[in-house]
């Protein structure tokens, strides 16, 4: 038994006993699963777009029945009140886990969408300190990578290694870093994305070659964030919730996760380019455009029939594809990088690092690492177990961020002015 659980205070006993109850709410919440398409589906139609036959897909959805888990959830959001960090990070919690019920009880309806913004935000929010929005960032990064010569398919070309080659290559890796056969990696043929994490599993899509490069980015993101948050939750003795995604850290989770294939050098231009547009589409589906118009602005970029589906599938999961409407998960990834990027670069200014190393602790927003910060000098919540590889190296980190404080204030219309008055 662990020290801090044998010697509870009623306060953290009563919230860890919410905790579970929350755990056991949520159990039958799978976002992802429901709104999934059967790969047999998603093979006939990818086989007909490739040939030219855009006829609108049909995809049906069985509709869960979530009202006990929502109405647990919300008894839970009361009971758990907001007089201390702890609960108000279970009544947050809970109440996230009840919109995402409520979302999942509309799937295949028009009514997914509103649920959906509410969880993981609209393309045109604002960036968090900043006057521009999620939309123009996206912009951005498409613009800059097509300026300079970005080519999609340049990745797949070099793909040359196998799914079985690559889940024995990140098997051994793993086992060397988390110890022998605490993560398994495991081949799906029925996968839609190319990889998912859990906190004991990684799996990889069937059918499909990898590069170098995909191998570094798994390792970045799925691994040394997705599943050792995970395993670092397990370990807490009073929030066993922090194990597991809620959908209100979504956004952090999938920052965190880009941010760290940003410091570990395994991410490039070609990448940014493929999560941006993916906002971009979704603010096109919102303002009317159909699954096969999306379908098309994707091939239109670059991207070759198997991607351009998938991504279009992305924004039409569990929506009607006819317009007007869309799944808004993937709308996290540009702001949530760019929002953690900001968090780091704040922390270093503050000589904080410990804050950096508690958003490892398990899988927390970055709104928790500040509220909950009486609780990791209590020891209620405990240090992470792990860090992922570049976090072990604080000088390096700082080093990075150090260069992007300094640079940020550099005024670039300045620097263009004096570099055309060197140049005459």
């Amino acid at each position: 038994m662990n020290a801090v659980t044998a010697t509870l205070t009623p306060a953290l006993q009563r919230y860890a006993e919410l905790d579970q109850r929350l755990l056991a709410a949520v159990k039958g919440i799978r976002i992802l699963p429901t709104v999934a398409w059967p790969a047999t589906l998603e093979n006939r139609l990818i086989a007909a777009f490739t040939k030219g036959d855009f006829s609108l897909p049909v995809v049906d959805y069985p509709r869960p029945d979530l009202s006990e888990a929502r109405a647990e959830l919300a008894k839970i959001e009361r009971e758990a009140g907001h007089d201390d960090s702890m609960g108000e990070y279970l009544c947050r919690t809970a109440e996230s886990w009840r919109i995402a019920a409520e979302m999942l009880e509309a799937v295949g309806t028009a009514g997914f969408t509103a649920p959906s913004i509410v969880l993981y935000g609209r393309p045109g929010d604002p960036i968090p300190g900043s006057d521009r929005s999620n939309l123009d960032a996206a912009r951005y990064f498409v613009e800059l990578s097509d300026e300079l010569g970005s080519d999609l398919l340049g990745d797949d070309d070099s793909a040359s290694m196998q799914a079985d080659v690559l889940r024995a290559d990140l098997a051994a890796t793993l086992d060397q870093f988390f110890g022998d056969g605490v993560i398994h990696v495991e081949v799906d043929d029925e996968l839609t994305a190319k990889a998912a994490a859990g906190a004991t599993r990684i799996r990889l899509r069937g059918g499909t070659r990898f590069s170098e490069y995909d191998r570094h980015q798994l390792l970045a993101h799925e691994a040394y964030v997705h599943s050792l948050t995970a395993l670092n939750g397990r370990a807490q003795p009073v929030l066993a919730s922090l194990a597991r995604t809620s959908p209100r850290v979504t956004a952090t989770q999938e920052g965190l996760a880009v941010f760290a294939e940003l410091m570990s050098g395994a991410i490039d231009i070609a990448r940014l380019k493929r999560i941006s547009l993916r906002i971009l589409a979704i603010d096109m589906a919102l303002n009317g455009a159909d699954f096969v118009e999306v379908y098309k602005y994707f091939s239109e970029c670059g991207q070759n029939p198997f991607d351009s589906f998938h991504s279009a599938q992305r924004v039409f999961r569990g929506v009607p594809l006819g317009g007007g409407s869309a799944f808004a998960k993937d709308n996290v990834y540009l702001s949530g990088l760019l929002t953690v990027h900001t968090f780091f670069r704040w922390a270093l200014k503050q000589r904080r690092m410990d804050m950096l190393r508690h958003l490892f602790a398990g899988k927390l927003a970055l709104h928790d690492v500040l509220s909950l910060q009486p609780h990791f000098e209590s020891g209620a919540i405990v240090p992470p177990r792990w860090l992922p590889p570049w976090m072990q190296h604080v000088h390096g980190l700082a080093g990075k961020l150090a260069f992007s404080l300094f640079v940020n204030r550099i005024h670039m219309g300045r620097v263009q002015a004096e570099s055309l008055s060197l140049s005459l």
